[in-house]
């Protein structure tokens, strides 16, 4: 419910601040008093656009702050995914600068436009004569009748079945082009793993290939240069064996006179050892060293295979390869079980599509049972609103096709007249005769489910005498439920009240303001009398007055 508001620097209001009570508050004042002004503010909470026209004083911004307690909502899970922090107590602020600038928070955190409008559009309806359009829409029409056939819970049900029997139904669907182009890519994919499979790549050492290529490229070269080193090593004349072996020895005869001698011995016979390990490697390496022509062809063609496969893959390395083998292999075991593959799915599509159409059938069938409820409702709230001949005729029937909401189509028909013609309800009622359905409906509504707060703006325009005191007896019944606020120009509308508020101008600093101020039980005697018979006060109309508040 609202429970404050706050207005600022907005056209005519300067300043307002205003708390309310639930159950049933009435707003009345002069035409041009500011009521539009009021909606208007309330319109910013809502998240409709606003521009720099709004703003009064041009060198301040505008501010328009509504507090909402909301713990009866249920809006947990819409705060949740708006990533906003819930509060039993949210405050929703519009701020409009004077660079024309639009700021929205809620709970002082920034919000966009949209994420408002979903918030706000939860707590507050604000509903004229001229916003009946939703009447003639048909999820509206589904909502008033699920709401008698308490179908919220099935409603869910039939949500999780539908979106799981579609995931099914997509993937089944997938599976069917996937068979309609299978057998061009199913060769086509076989042809490449095929390729990958004989290379084993698993296997291949790409460095280690290389290396080999190389030796075997290059044996002359090699054993050649290794019969040189063993030359350069070996020579008994200028060989470097011979030479640190006499190095050595020359060395050994001084190493007893000095460390520093001793140090040189040692380093050199060091350099002695490590030469004769070197000198055996070489003399093993001519042993070993043949020519392989044969081994030298397997290598060239595997590695001339494997960068074929790097160029056709685009791929530089043999672990991406490897992935790509894996891919190919999975689309290779999908198509090639594909009909098995198919034959489950279009089992589990079945499945999934019997609990649909359960629940669906549940659906139907507790909506069959409301309807009457509702035309029995609607027709008794209308003739008591001075429509006895308001007449329903609404059903629901069954086709294949699943929608958002069950497989029901919504036949929602209406006459005013006796023995009319039954007809879509744009076409058979008037604006003031949708104003009273709308009544009616948001009125049966309040018994069935939580509704937003409501304000009426005038939509008792154009009825009096006892239609407007049963309209009034009808809000006043609502809002034992709910939170109603009423903008009303009728006094037997006003009367019915919990609490009054008045819209009023005045004159201060030479410039006309607009204000809203609650009315007193005497002060309230006075509006309603002006609102019976002008701004004289006669006996008669506080007469007159005083018996609508007691009554």
């Amino acid at each position: 419910m609202l429970t404050n508001l706050s207005i600022k620097n907005f056209a005519l209001i300067d300043s307002l601040e205003v708390s309310f009570t639930d159950k049933f508050s009435i707003i009345t004042g002069e035409t041009g008093a500011g009521k539009s002004i009021l909606l208007g503010g309330l319109g910013l909470i809502l998240g409709k656009r606003a521009d720099l026209s709004v703003i009064n004083d041009t060198d301040k911004k505008c501010i328009v702050e509504a507090e909402f307690d909301i713990a009866n909502y249920k809006l947990e899970k819409l705060f949740k995914k708006s990533e906003l922090d819930y509060e039993t107590n949210t405050i929703i602020r519009r701020e409009i600068l004077p660079s024309g600038k639009s700021r929205a928070f809620i709970n002082d955190s920034p919000v966009s436009l949209q994420v408002l409008k979903n918030i706000s559009e939860q707590l507050i309806d604000i509903h004229s004569q001229h916003q009946t359009g939703l009447l003639t829409d048909n999820s509206f029409q589904f909502e008033v009748i699920d709401a008698l056939a308490n179908n919220e819970t099935n409603l869910s049900k039939y949500k999780k079945a539908l979106d799981a029997y579609k995931k099914e139904y997509r993937e089944l669907e997938d599976l069917y082009e996937l068979q309609k182009t299978s057998n061009e890519s199913h060769d086509y994919n076989s042809f490449l793993l095929n390729e990958l499979l004989d290379v084993q790549l698993e296997k291949l050492d790409q460095e280690a290939l290389e290396e080999e290529l190389e030796q075997l490229s290059n044996v002359d070269t090699i054993v050649q240069q290794l019969s040189h080193a063993n030359q350069l090593c070996s020579n008994e004349e200028v060989g470097a064996l011979n030479s640190l072996t006499e190095l050595k020895s020359v060395l050994r005869s001084i190493a007893d006179f000095s460390t520093n001698y001793k140090t040189l011995f040692e380093r050199v016979e060091s350099v002695h050892i490590e030469l004769e390990d070197v000198f055996g490697e070489i003399e093993n390496g001519q042993q070993n060293v043949e020519a392989n022509p044969e081994r030298l062809i397997v290598v060239t063609g595997i590695l001339n295979k494997l960068q074929s496969l790097f160029q056709k893959h685009k791929v530089a390395l043999v672990e991406e390869l490897l992935v790509i083998q894996n891919e190919l292999d999975d689309k290779v075991g999908i198509v090639a079980n594909l009909d098995e593959t198919i034959a489950v799915k279009k089992e589990l599509v079945a499945d999934k599509e019997t609990i649909v159409v359960s629940s669906a059938n549940q659906l139907h069938e507790k909506r069959s049972i409301a309807i009457p409820k509702l035309i029995k409702q609607l027709e008794k709230i209308l003739t008591n609103l001075g429509m006895e001949n308001a007449k329903f005729e609404i059903s629901v029937t069954q086709e294949a096709d699943f929608l958002t909401n069950g497989n029901d189509v919504l036949s929602f028909l209406f006459t005013a007249n006796k023995g009319g013609n039954f007809n879509e309800l744009k076409k058979a009622a008037s604006g003031g005769e949708l104003s009273r359905i709308m009544l009616a409906i948001k009125a049966i509504l309040s018994k069935y489910k939580h509704l937003p707060t409501i304000m009426f703006d005038e939509i008792d325009t154009g009825v009096s005498g006892d239609v407007a005191h049963k309209m009034g007896m009808l809000m006043q019944y609502m809002s034992e439920n709910m939170q109603v606020f009423s903008i009303t120009h009728l006094s037997q509308i006003a009367s019915k009240g919990s609490s009054h508020y008045k819209v009023y101008k005045e004159d201060v600093d030479g410039k006309t303001r607009s204000n809203l101020k609650y009315l007193s039980h005497d002060e309230r005697v006075n509006e309603i009398a002006e609102m019976i018979g002008g701004k004289e006060l006669t006996e008669t109309a506080l007469n007159h007055a005083k018996e609508l508040l007691s009554s």
